[in-house]
């Protein structure tokens, strides 16, 4: 069982020099770590691997008697998931900062469509009435009584992690395995994963996009803004497709159409929002040959699955995923996979 209290007195004297007095919680929540698409297949010692959620970036602030949620962007979430608030104020640590991810599951398997009848909502009579049970997994801790650990090695923050939390339904603590790579990553796959995610097992929690992390996906996909639709034809409802596209600098660049991945309430609910933000004109540059376009204000992020990108920077086979309200339009850019 967890406690909170003098975790941070086992840890060696050459690690407790790394601490610094901590930032308010919220504030070192601000700017979460980042990981980078790569293709890299071959990792010797020094990394772990843990398995890539497809889920939404959630990350947990108790101060006292007082617990916040905040998305990646610092959207305020306490009141779409009060089960995980519950369980962090029930702890017996009163002070930490940690890092997550919110899933919910279907046959086993984390659902991004299915968590998606969560987000938004902040009623405890329409989050009862959705039917849809959340965890929160937890992989990375950023404040601990009082002391800032984000210079901690990896290792030593998840020790710490362990140890200083209880995980009860809904909160688990993020399984790691000390080896892997190609093989691990296929066994990945077969079970149906969306992935992995290999970190440096002695690198620091840094505030921005890192090489120390990197993801490796089973299937290529990833945010998109959504600049247009076309009508729907036959006896298709709401929508035909959407029209995407992703920031180069201050220009949003079109990447094609998708039409499939949707449900009918989907369509509907999708049309209904799309209405409300119709423009004039298209907003991505250059010309976009779709004779039945209407365009809209790129406000919303779409999650796209996809097999590749074509030599032109088009989709192919794509499909709709779910809306991400958790990224900023202007922060959705092609991701390139690091060398």
């Amino acid at each position: 069982m967890g406690s909170g209290s003098g975790v941070l007195d086992a840890l060696p004297d050459d690690r407790r020099r790394l601490l610094r007095p901590a930032a308010p919680g919220t504030e070192l929540a601000a700017s979460p770590m980042l990981a980078t698409l790569s293709d890299r297949r071959d990792f010797g010692a020094g990394w772990v691997f843990e398995r890539k959620l497809d889920g939404v970036r959630l990350l947990a602030v108790r101060e006292g008697e007082r617990v916040r949620l905040l998305s990646r962007t610092g959207q305020r979430l306490d009141d779409t998931y009060p089960e995980i608030v519950a369980a962090l104020a029930g702890q017996e640590c009163a002070d930490f900062t940690v890092d997550g991810e919110v899933v919910a599951f279907s046959g086993g398997r984390t659902d991004f469509a299915r968590l998606q009848r969560r987000m938004g909502l902040t009623r405890l009579r329409d989050i009862e009435a959705s039917g849809v049970a959340v965890t929160y997994y937890v992989f990375d801790v950023l404040r601990l009584e009082g002391a800032d650990t984000r210079a901690l090695p990896l290792r030593a923050r998840k020790s710490l992690l362990r140890r200083a939390l209880t995980y009860r339904t809904p909160l688990r603590l993020t399984p790691h395995r000390n080896a892997g790579g190609a093989e691990l990553l296929a066994e990945a796959c077969g079970r149906g994963w969306e992935g992995l995610i290999a970190k440096r097992a002695d690198g620091p929690y840094r505030t921005r996009r890192s090489t120390d992390w990197l993801k490796l996906k089973c299937e290529q996909a990833q945010e998109f803004v959504i600049g247009g639709f076309t009508e729907p034809a036959g006896s298709r409802v709401g929508l035909g497709a959407l029209l995407l596209g992703h920031y180069e600098g201050d220009r949003l660049r079109y990447a094609g159409k998708v039409g499939t991945g949707f449900d009918r309430r989907t369509l509907l609910a999708l049309r209904e929002r799309l209405d409300g933000a119709r423009r004039d004109t298209s907003p991505f540059t250059g010309v976009v040959r779709e004779s039945r376009a209407r365009w809209v204000e790129p406000e919303l992020v779409a999650q796209i699955a996809f097999t590749e990108w074509t030599r032109d920077g088009m989709l192919r086979h794509p499909r709709f995923l779910g809306l991400r309200t958790d990224k900023r339009p202007q922060d959705v850019v092609r991701e390139r996979p690091a060398a």
